[in-house]
């Protein structure tokens, strides 16, 4: 095998001298030899028949021509109704062409500007001065194939680099010795992660080590999650397991919503723009007509287990026993015990074959009360047992009840709190306040949220954003996020009033999920939120009034901004407020680095 060795080097007689033949020996081809200069190195435009200007000319000339009449010709055959796929002779040519000259310019014009991209990109991959050391030095030969020169200057290996998503940030993470050795522990699996409270009994110093080792385990930076100043002491057994940092959520206020004579400021966390403002202008209208006013409907949390029998016929028993109003007293004391705050008010039955769904309904006070009507549902299930010892307890939950699903039986029966908000809306507040008018508000739900809903198979969607504004003060109160799905439940109903001058406007919300005691309603920002709308904790002189009044300023606030975005629609106004509110300014490029 012919092995190309590199000559040897000057001895080295000064630095000036030494750095010249340097720089001299790199820009030389890898085994070149002083001597006079070699011819110029033959370029492959030599080749062809006609100058290069001339030659890019024809091919241009060729491409643009050639794109030109095959469009016309398929716009052609779109016209005659003549399939695409069957060509002509010309056809065929033309298509060949179009591909030859494509191919040409391709070669041409993109082959150098990507080679000048890769090599820029190289370069600044590996930073290379000037002075760099040989091995950094990737001549054309090495591009090719094997180093010439490589058993004489064999290039050391090069350590692999992690992508930019795998790096963890650099900044070192002074962890005290002991949590060190834990930290190595979880990392090895030797202690698990949501052990960690438990073991430690410090909260604070769990997040830390958990946070350290899913970062190492991970290779992912947690650098920008948050994890100072929050109490993990607050949420430890209840609300989130195993943290590692908090989500920063801003929270904005839309209000004064006059309701029912009492002015309340709404809190609304959210990460969209407009969302805020647009309800704060429907806060306005409102205000400014004279006020909103509601009513809860109906105030029960259901849950439904299900229960399985030998026969259709033995569950068939069991419904008729269940739905006896002589059976309701005795059922009702032995689900009452769970709680002093539970009160059954209820009981719906549903078979499919032999199974059969029973669907409580209990009032809870002022928590949500999924718990609450849980526990009542376990003591009436072991009543059961006694007199009909040949039941099979499925599920606790058959999903009847029906949690956190868009489900008719919400809809319908109503689940939570069910309530009605109104106000009339006068013809001036119209015109200049939403920039619109009476009639093109009632046509504009007519066939959108009525109509548009409908050919759409919505179910409880007939609305414009209500879960817009639901979930926005459902993360702001402490709320279950999840139970927004049943929760923004509407109907919007818009009727011209007054001989057809003021707006009379409604939302019906059967299904509103909420609770002013446990859950997350007892962290410290999130009852911030609720001391703000004076609902925090429970009402002791009327128990079950500060969760029905919640429910009431969430119905009035999804008013306010049914009404505000229904005017913007109508007033074509949308499109131009998200690009004003809802896009950032900033350079995005400058942000990221």
């Amino acid at each position: 095998m012919d092995v190309r060795r590199r000559p040897p080097r000057p001895p080295r007689a000064t630095a000036d001298a030494t750095l010249e033949s340097e720089r001299h020996r790199r820009l030389k081809p890898t085994g070149a030899v002083d001597g006079p200069p070699s011819p110029p190195t033959p370029k492959a435009s030599d080749a062809l028949p006609l100058p290069l200007y001339l030659t890019n000319g024809i091919f241009f000339t060729l491409f643009f021509s050639v794109a030109y009449y095959l469009l016309h010709r398929w716009r052609d055959k779109i016209r005659t109704h003549t399939p695409l796929h069957v060509v002509t002779l010309s056809e065929i040519a033309a298509i060949v062409s179009l591909i030859a000259s494509f191919i040409y310019l391709l070669g041409f014009f993109g082959i150098d500007f990507v080679q000048s991209f890769i090599s820029r990109a190289s370069h600044d991959a590996w930073d290379v001065d000037d002075d760099a050391p040989d091995h950094f030095i990737i001549d054309e030969d090495r591009r090719r194939g094997p180093c010439p020169a490589s058993i004489e200057c064999p290039v050391p290996p090069i350590t692999a680099i992690a992508s930019p998503s795998k790096m963890v940030d650099p900044a070192p993470v002074n962890l005290p010795e002991e949590d060190e050795e834990i930290v190595k522990l979880v990392v090895s699996g030797t202690i698990p992660s949501y052990s960690l409270e438990s073991k430690l009994g410090d909260c604070k110093r769990a997040v830390s080590i958990r946070r350290e080792a899913l970062q190492r385990l991970t290779g992912k930076s947690l650098l920008e999650l948050p994890c100072e100043g929050f109490d993990y002491q607050a949420i430890l057994g209840q609300c989130c397991e195993m943290p590692v940092g908090y989500v920063q959520i801003p929270v904005g206020i839309a209000g004064p919503l006059l309701l029912d004579g009492f002015e309340y400021s709404v809190p609304m966390a959210t990460t969209e723009g407009c969302l805020v403002a647009s309800t704060n202008r429907g806060c306005k209208a409102i205000y400014v007509s004279g006020g909103a006013t509601s009513m809860v409907l109906r105030d029960g949390m259901t849950r439904a287990p299900v229960v399985r029998f030998a026969t259709a016929k033995r569950a068939a028993e069991l419904k008729f026993f269940l739905e006896n109003p002589e059976n309701f007293e005795t059922l009702s004391v032995i689900f009452n015990r769970s709680s002093r705050f539970a009160r059954l008010q209820g009981i719906q039955c549903a078979m499919a074959g032999r199974n059969l769904y029973i669907r409580f309904s209990c009032s809870t006070g002022d928590a949500m009360g999924m718990n609450m009507v849980s526990k009542g549902v376990q003591n009436v299930l072991d009543f059961l047992q006694n007199d009909f010892p040949d039941m099979d307890v499925i599920g606790i939950s058959g999903n009847f009840c029906s949690d956190k699903k868009a489900a008719a039986v919400n809809w319908i029966e109503g689940r939570g709190k069910s309530v009605v908000c109104e106000a009339v809306i006068k013809e001036d507040v119209v015109r200049k306040v939403l920039k619109t008018n009476t009639a093109a508000l009632v046509e504009l739900n007519m066939l959108k949220n009525l109509a548009g809903s409908a050919v759409a198979g919505a179910l409880g969607g007939f609305n414009a954003h209500a879960g817009n504004i639901v979930s926005a003060i459902f993360i702001a109160t402490g709320q279950d996020p999840a139970q927004n799905v049943e929760s923004c439940h509407c109907i919007t109903m818009m009727e011209a009033v007054n001989d057809g001058k003021d707006l009379h406007i409604s939302v019906t919300m059967p299904s509103v999920e909420v609770g002013t005691v446990g859950g997350g309603t007892q962290l410290p920002s999130q009852s911030a939120c609720l001391n703000l709308l004076g609902v925090k904790g429970a009402s002791k002189e009327s128990p079950g009034s500060n969760s029905k009044l919640l429910a009431t300023i969430i119905a009035g606030s999804v008013l306010a901004g049914e009404l505000s975005l229904m005017s913007a629609i109508a007033a074509g106004q949308l499109v131009k407020s998200h690009m004003k509110y809802n896009r950032s300014s900033k350079d995005v490029s400058k942000v990221a680095s």
